[in-house]
């Protein structure tokens, strides 16, 4: 039971994980790893994401990324760790982050007593987080604690994003969605990624897409018909996996206290929309499944 007010650690998590996240879309990360040979956006992002776990192969990343089509993860991992090794993509990939904030937020947010703040409230969130059935989540808190205030943010909301993330994994699997259903439904309840994207940054064909549509309705949770419309069952569903990846999310955020959550989501919506008019997102790029 939690004593946050109502639906407070998920708010908290949509303001922190986009700056987090946007170093994905961000021109520095492919500078940076176009800099060590690494030139495939695939590539690069299965190596930035996965480089904490060291060079492991294409099983570890397609299981805990979840939703990429295990041949596009095969064709970039293992191959990847040839060309940089894990050490030196983590080197490239805290580069990135360190210019892509200083271009988002500018130079005096970074180096403001807020950033100071909002980093000292997040580190204090993941003191709660455990790694328990979270291998993304563990395999980041094993990295160091940058010394600069907005990579230590940056840092701390990575171990947010992930100790979220392997959560809403195992809400996932709870509901019996699989990966492109999981993508299908989250899309269908209109805040998930555009179509397009999802079929060429995860590699799935436009028939696998409509074969899990087709599952999807057998089960009655989505709706016949061209529109992805999600039943009453299916939106129920989606609720569940949500409201889910709440209750196993809730530690960190119950550890900082509803007036540090409170803070905190205030701290880093400031930043967010300071990132997000400096088109730190591109529009067909939101949601995760």
């Amino acid at each position: 039971m939690t004593t946050l007010p109502a639906r407070a650690e998920r708010r908290c998590h949509n303001a922190v994980n986009p700056l987090h996240s946007c170093i994905f879309f961000s021109p520095d990360l492919g500078a940076e790893m176009g800099r060590i040979g690494i030139e495939d956006p695939s590539a690069a992002y299965f190596a930035t994401r996965a480089a904490a776990f060291g060079a492991v192969g294409a099983g570890v990343v397609t299981a805990t990324f979840h939703n990429f089509n295990p041949a596009l993860v095969a064709r970039h991992v293992p191959a990847v760790w040839e060309t940089a090794s894990p050490g030196t993509v983590l080197g490239a990939r805290l580069r990135a982050a360190d210019t892509t904030l200083r271009r988002l937020l500018g130079e005096e947010a970074v180096a403001s007593g807020e950033m100071a703040e909002a980093a000292r409230l997040a580190l204090r969130a993941t003191e709660a987080c455990t790694p328990h059935a979270r291998p993304l989540y563990a395999a980041h808190a094993d990295l160091p604690v940058p010394e600069e205030p907005h990579l230590a943010f940056w840092h701390a909301a990575t171990l947010l994003r992930e100790h979220r993330g392997d959560a809403h994994l195992a809400a996932l699997l709870a509901a019996g969605l699989d990966p492109l259903e999981s993508l299908v439904s989250h899309t269908a309840t209109g805040k998930g990624m555009a179509i397009p994207w999802i079929l060429s940054s995860r590699g799935w064909r436009r028939a696998d897409w409509e074969a899990a549509c087709e599952r999807l309705r057998e089960r009655g949770l989505l709706e016949a018909g061209e529109k992805l419309v999600l039943t009453e069952a299916g939106t129920a569903l989606r609720a569940e996996v949500e409201e889910a990846t709440d209750r196993m999310d809730v530690a960190p955020y119950e550890h900082l206290g509803a007036d540090g959550v409170e803070r905190l989501t205030e701290l880093a919506r400031g930043f967010l929309l300071t990132a997000t008019a400096a088109g730190a997102f591109p529009a067909s790029a939101t949601g995760r499944g």
